[in-house]
């Protein structure tokens, strides 16, 4: 598994063999079954997790039970309640696998260590976090100007690998439309 993330991160910056060691040393695989959590409300997110099969995704449930999907992470994605990590305050996320998964998990202090052991890594996150706030403001931007049809093309686009594999009801919460309207754009799609 741990191979996987090497070649991802080599995608941005070459590692060599040593480096590749200390990587193989701090992170920490996991097995996430179908419809387990990794993060729950309420706890504290420590860590971050790189999918190496499977799908996760994130979302907050508001006071009528509604989940609100705000992220998944298929194979090749990094996913976290970053905000609970960095100001260590209990997340108001959940984090659950949507199929089976497997993850390479990197605690938060071994992150940090990791910056200080291979400094070119500080590199590699933060364009990580660049990527991933650009997405998240062209989200709500899409969110607030596309039809829903739109927003679904832009699904299935962005996600062309889950699109069939997850339950159409998360991908219907995603883009903000009921599962019923869901069901007619992708009719209309085929």
């Amino acid at each position: 598994m741990i191979e996987k993330l090497i070649q991802h991160i080599n995608g941005v910056t070459a590692l060599n063999s040593e480096e590749e060691n200390v990587i193989r040393e701090l992170f920490k695989e996991k097995v996430i079954p179908r419809k387990t959590f990794l993060l729950r409300s309420g706890e504290f997110a420590n860590y971050s997790a790189f999918v190496v099969e499977g799908c996760l995704r994130s979302y907050a449930i508001d006071k009528d039970g509604y989940e609100h999907i705000l992220q998944f992470a298929p194979e090749n994605w990094w996913i976290s309640d970053m905000y609970s990590a960095v100001k260590q305050v209990p997340s108001e996320l959940n984090i659950d696998a949507l199929l089976d998964t497997k993850v390479l998990i990197l605690q938060r202090t071994c992150q940090l260590s990791l910056f200080d052991r291979i400094p070119k890594l500080e590199r590699y996150f933060r364009i990580l976090t660049e990527n991933a706030l650009a997405a998240s403001n062209h989200r709500t931007i899409d969110y607030l100007t596309l039809t829903a049809k739109q927003r679904y093309e832009k699904f299935c686009n962005l996600y062309p690998t889950i699109i069939n594999t997850i339950p159409q009801k998360s991908v219907a919460s995603y883009i903000g439309i009921t599962p019923e309207f869901l069901s007619k754009l992708r009719a209309e799609r085929t």
